[in-house]
């Protein structure tokens, strides 16, 4: 280093005054990026929102900003995701099943019993296999930031408690619009009827529907509770949710953009699933002190269950795929010690 650069570097260090950030903050633009949620933001995904945001911002020194739109504002999963892959949209938060569609692998994440914990759906995700579904995205126009959580799914319905197999038998049952969450249901004779997630309460309002099955943030937070009477801990299927990203937008940004919102999106990842197991356990709390009726399934009932649902994953492995069907059961094989 010079004479000259010394004395410079020494009056910018006495007048307070670094280039550093003036260098770092040159690769960030002044930007918005839409999200849409179907959920309102008193759900965790509000958490997790909130802190990816307040990390982008710190990050950006203020340049990058997330925008978040509750309540499907911006269309439900099906239409903001294409909205996100036509580069109309910046971001959507969705679960897998609206994707099976366009990529039929993520439908593995929909068979019935898949994952035991939330541990074993961690470690699945946020590991190779995870990184292997994501590989797949940008081909159709997305690009996923990181894998957030809906959670363990379970069943409601304004009829009579469920506590065995037969007691799906002729309930018209709300089911995500995705092949295997019907065959699901109709298997265990259930009418499943395919329906986007804003229409739902207006549907068990008016019993177009009888019952329908989410996680319990979700069943709290969409007051389900004012139209259904019982809930059943069926715990039948765990629902990982994608922060995507739209890939027509992501091209435009710099590296360094880039670095930072998957970044950002990672340390939401953290806050939005510690808030959501938490708030689980509230929300069941909640559901019971708002009236609803809640009952388990007992384990050799839900034995029965299982092998009745054992035919989705032979119906379904053709479409599914055996390269992905292997990689997650040789996860969860490893995982379990199996």
């Amino acid at each position: 280093m010079t004479v000259k650069s010394l004395l410079l570097a020494a009056v910018a260090l006495l007048a307070g005054v670094s280039t550093a950030p003036a260098q770092s903050q040159a690769q960030f633009q002044d930007r918005v990026f839409r999200v849409s949620n179907g959920v309102s933001k008193e759900h965790p995904m509000g958490n997790g929102l909130a802190a990816m945001g307040a990390c982008t911002l710190e990050r950006t020194g203020g340049k990058m900003r997330i925008q978040p739109y509750w309540d499907g504002a911006l269309g439900n999963d099906l239409t903001a995701t294409q909205s996100v892959r036509s580069g109309t949209l910046e971001m959507v938060l969705t679960s897998t099943a609206p994707l099976t569609a366009i990529i039929p692998s993520l439908g593995v994440f929909d068979l019935p019993f898949l994952f035991d914990n939330e541990e074993e759906a961690d470690k699945v995700l946020d590991g190779k296999a995870g990184d292997w579904f994501a590989a797949k995205l940008p081909a159709v126009g997305a690009v996923n930031l990181a894998w957030w959580e809906n959670g363990f799914r379970h069943t409601t319905n304004s009829r009579h408690p469920i506590t065995k197999l037969e007691d799906f038998q002729g309930v018209k049952m709300r089911v995500m619009q995705n092949t295997i969450f019907i065959d699901t249901f109709k298997e265990l004779g259930s009418n499943a009827v395919p329906m986007a997630f804003s229409e739902i309460y207006s549907a068990l309002e008016t019993k177009t529907v009888d019952g329908q099955e989410n996680p319990y943030n979700n069943i709290e937070n969409m007051k389900f509770y004012e139209v259904q009477k019982y809930l059943t801990l069926s715990k039948h299927a765990y629902s990982p949710t994608l922060v995507l990203f739209s890939k027509r937008v992501w091209d435009t940004l710099s590296a360094g953009e880039q670095t930072v919102l998957k970044e950002c999106a990672a340390v939401g990842r953290a806050e939005q699933r510690k808030v959501n197991r938490e708030k689980s356990k509230v929300s069941l709390a909640n559901l019971k002190a708002n009236g609803m009726t809640v009952n388990e399934i007992a384990p050799a009932e839900l034995d029965r269950i299982r092998g009745k649902l054992a035919v989705i994953y032979d119906r379904h492995s053709a479409t599914i795929g055996k390269e992905a069907l292997d990689l997650v059961f040789g996860e969860l094989k490893a995982i379990r010690g199996k």
